[in-house]
């Protein structure tokens, strides 16, 4: 069904004017008790803060605080000063040379005679010491030996002197013969006397006469002698 057109002569006219909403009583006094506490918590909030603030930290330490000072740095030392130039002595001028006129004697000065100095006297040269004599030859070394250690290559043969046979002298005499290392009698003399002078002249030269086995031992050199004590009987018969 088609609704019927309405023509703009004959409609009705709109309200032009602003619509005006009820408001209600209770709400504006409910408003404006909120907003009462609101301002006055505000107000006792911001009181006591600044209270406590001044109460709790003085002015004077929050000054401290907030104004610190820059540290100071300590200057740094003076330069020492320099120091002085050694003095140098001046020197004098060398002084200059001034020209002297040889004296002329006088035409008639006398002159005198100069005599002769006598020859001075001669310097004999320090007479130098004698050399030392040479030091002794070390003693050579000795060995000491019994019969028992060598071997006669040519015995001892002792004469008998005529003279002690009728004088009856008779006796032992104790020869002590060095040997050299080829078995060699070097020297020997009396290690014990029968007694009798011609006796023991006798057993020495006979020991003299003798040789022994040459010495092959370790240690030894041409200057190293052997010591044998050996024995001369004188028996008359």
């Amino acid at each position: 069904m088609n609704a019927p057109a309405i023509s703009g002569s004959n409609a009705p006219a709109l309200p032009t004017s602003p619509v005006r909403l009820p408001i209600s009583r209770n709400i504006v006094i409910a408003a404006s008790v909120v907003i009462f506490h609101v301002a006055a918590l505000w107000t006792l909030q911001n009181g006591l803060l600044r209270r406590a603030v001044e109460q709790v930290v003085p002015a004077e330490l929050l000054t401290r605080i907030i104004e610190i000072e820059p540290p100071k740095v300590a200057p740094p030392p003076p330069a020492p000063p320099p120091k002085p130039a050694p003095k140098t002595a001046k020197l004098p001028p060398p002084p200059m040379p001034v020209a002297v006129l040889d004296p002329v004697p006088a035409p008639n000065a006398p002159t005198g005679v100069v005599e002769p100095q006598p020859p001075a006297p001669a310097v004999l040269a320090p007479v130098a010491p004698a050399p030392a004599p040479p030091a002794p030859p070390a003693p050579a070394r000795l060995v000491e030996i019994t019969q028992g250690e060598t071997e006669y290559i040519r015995p001892p043969r002792p004469v008998y002197p005529a003279l002690s046979k009728r004088s009856g002298e008779s006796g032992v005499v104790i020869i002590a013969v060095y040997y050299s290392t080829s078995g060699h009698a070097k020297r020997a003399e009396v290690f014990k006397s029968s007694g009798f002078e011609r006796l023991d002249r006798a057993a020495r030269d006979a020991v003299m006469a003798s040789q022994v086995t040459p010495f092959r031992r370790a240690g030894v050199n041409e200057d190293t002698q052997f010591l044998l004590k050996a024995p001369i009987n004188f028996v008359l018969e």
